[in-house]
């Protein structure tokens, strides 16, 4: 037990490639004719060893290799003792450590040591699970093309759904992206959705950069993707005529083949019609903000993430071509439609909408505790919460509907979404504050520290869940963000799975919910229970840092008190 304490943190990567290794064994173990399937196991370990997840499973097994994974390495699954050692008797850096194992009809099913595994992970502070594995070096700029700055320039009454919804994803993508090592800025693009809690950075509308936007005009007008014929009595585009630079076109007709510069740079993933592109002012304007938020990165590599809608993908893809054949690298995040049967709102509509609901079901509740700046703060919270869980809870490429009927209503307790979330953080502050009360008062003890405890004692299959399926496997899940931008390889489209945040926290919040439901965390102040309900108060308190640690993913403030 004392190796474990000095082990890096526990993942579930390294845990199944070293159990992949471990059940392999020597190669004369394979049988005759599986070699072909051998093969492909090993280059593809995750797929001999599946992770357990649901309560039921993990009342036996923890890890599982199916009996017809099983059976392409050893025949009739007849694992040999030897190897059966190596497996049940793991350790090493970053590994679980496995207690158990045994061949049964489903295959070859491990457990882990589970007092090891809540030792390792909760006595010493769970501050490496709530952060990536790993940092990432580079600047990535997004782009959120919605909150350009157009002649008309965007406010919440004009802002549709679709483009909120590229908004929010924006400024989850950004957290994400900042909490893996990146150093993320944003195009300089005028907002009021401080509502929301969007943290964007905004300029006056008053904001040029006429010589940046000149640079990028003579980078293009000597560019090799130029249509030089085009040059010939330099006519202006859409048939302005005399039109002033000014009033949207440039002094002369500026025409850029965007087929050719994804064709010979080799991109892959653009749209096969994107031709020959005349070039305007406002082009100019957007792709010098982008340039110019670009050159505050003070770093080597710097990628651009543009987030748009399905219906401006098109003209995105012509805008990051167009920048491209200046020289600048860049993916998109493209995301679907927002529907709303039977009603067509704006964001702004939206957003009275949902807080005005968010207000009646908190007065339903409370009755007349609703009033003053506390709640004010709550209810905007609240209502946060809830649109970005709606609108981002989604695979970010499908479309998104919304139930916007006026007479519906927001629940303040019952899995949700957001405000089920919110509602279960402020459970762990409300027991850690009753746990602090009981301190004062002389009714518990201090906690002591992690290594006098006995983590024997957590035995509620709940708290296991809450470990393995949460806590362990957070730092992983934070290191997709990344991970995405760095096996793009000049795609068009870069998948960032933008969805799973929001439904790690709502699985986390309906598993916590049962069984902090269940389970009556502070006891009876008897001493011989104190071990146990310091273990447990250990669990929830690193849960409630896992909570600020992924709400923040989502620039949501944690709720203390409801």
């Amino acid at each position: 037990m004392e190796n474990i304490e000095q082990l890096s943190a526990l993942r579930i990567t390294p845990t199944v490639r070293a159990l992949s290794s471990a059940l392999r064994g020597k190669r004369e173990n394979v049988p005759e004719g599986s070699q072909k399937n051998g093969d492909r196991i090993l280059s593809e370990p995750e797929k001999l060893w599946f992770k357990e997840s649901t309560a039921k499973n993990l009342r036996t097994r923890d890890f599982l290799s199916p009996s017809t994974m099983l059976n392409t390495l050893y025949a009739d699954c007849e694992v040999p003792p030897a190897v059966m050692s190596k497996v049940t008797s793991l350790r090493g850096s970053g590994v679980l450590p496995m207690a158990a194992g045994e061949v049964m009809r489903e295959g070859l099913r491990v457990r882990v040591d589970r007092a090891a595994a809540f030792r390792a992970v909760l006595a010493g502070g769970a501050t490496e699970y709530l952060k990536p594995s790993g940092q990432k070096q580079g600047c990535v700029v997004i782009n959120c093309p919605a909150l350009h700055a157009k002649p008309n320039t965007p406010t919440p009454e004009t802002l549709t759904l679709g483009q909120l919804r590229t908004v929010l994803l924006s400024d989850h993508v950004g957290a994400l992206l900042r909490k893996q090592g990146f150093v993320s800025t944003k195009s300089k693009m005028v907002t009021f959705l401080q509502a929301l809690g969007v943290n964007w950075q905004t300029a006056p509308t008053s904001w040029s950069n006429e010589e940046r936007e000149e640079k990028i005009l003579e980078a293009l007008e000597n560019s090799s993707y130029r249509e030089k014929e085009t040059e010939t009595g330099r006519r202006s585009s859409g048939g302005g005529g005399g039109r002033k630079a000014e009033e949207g076109e440039i002094d002369g007709e500026l025409r850029v083949n965007l087929k050719r510069v994804f064709q010979e740079e080799g991109l892959l993933g653009y749209d096969p019609s994107i031709g020959t592109c005349t070039v305007h002012r406002d082009a100019l304007s957007h792709l010098a903000q982008l340039d110019g938020a670009a050159g505050d990165c003070k770093v080597a590599k710097v990628t651009t993430v543009h987030v748009t809608s399905c219906q401006d993908e098109f003209r995105q893809q012509q805008m990051a071509v167009l920048w491209r054949a200046s020289g600048a690298a860049h993916t998109h995040l493209v995301c679907g439609p927002v529907k709303t049967p039977g009603s067509q709102l704006t964001a702004s509509e939206y957003l009275q909408l949902r807080r005005g609901q968010m207000k009646e079901a908190s007065e339903m509740k409370y009755g007349d505790q609703v009033e003053g700046q506390t709640w004010d703060d709550i209810i905007k919270v609240m209502t946060s919460a809830t649109v970005r869980f709606e609108l981002l809870s989604t695979v970010h490429t499908s479309p998104v509907t919304l139930d916007v009927q006026r007479e519906g209503s927001v629940s303040i307790k019952g899995p949700r979404g957001g405000v089920f979330v919110m509602y279960n953080c402020a459970r762990l502050h409300t027991l850690f504050d009753s746990y602090e009360r009981g301190v004062e008062n002389g009714v518990y003890p201090e906690i002591p520290e992690g290594s006098q405890l006995d983590f024997s004692a957590l035995k509620e299959e709940g708290e296991w869940l809450l470990l393995f399926n949460y806590l362990i496997p957070f730092s992983e899940l934070l290191d997709q963000s990344g991970q995405a931008l760095d096996c793009e390889g000049g795609g068009a489209r870069v998948n960032i799975k933008t969805e799973q945040m929001c439904k790690f926290l709502v699985s986390l919040s309906k598993d916590f919910s049962s069984y902090y439901n269940r389970v009556h965390v502070l006891g009876e102040p008897l001493p011989h229970l104190f071990n146990q309900m310091f273990c447990r108060l250990y669990l929830l308190r690193a849960l409630r840092e896992l909570y600020h640690s992924a709400l923040d993913t989502l620039n949501l403030p944690p709720i203390r008190q409801l």
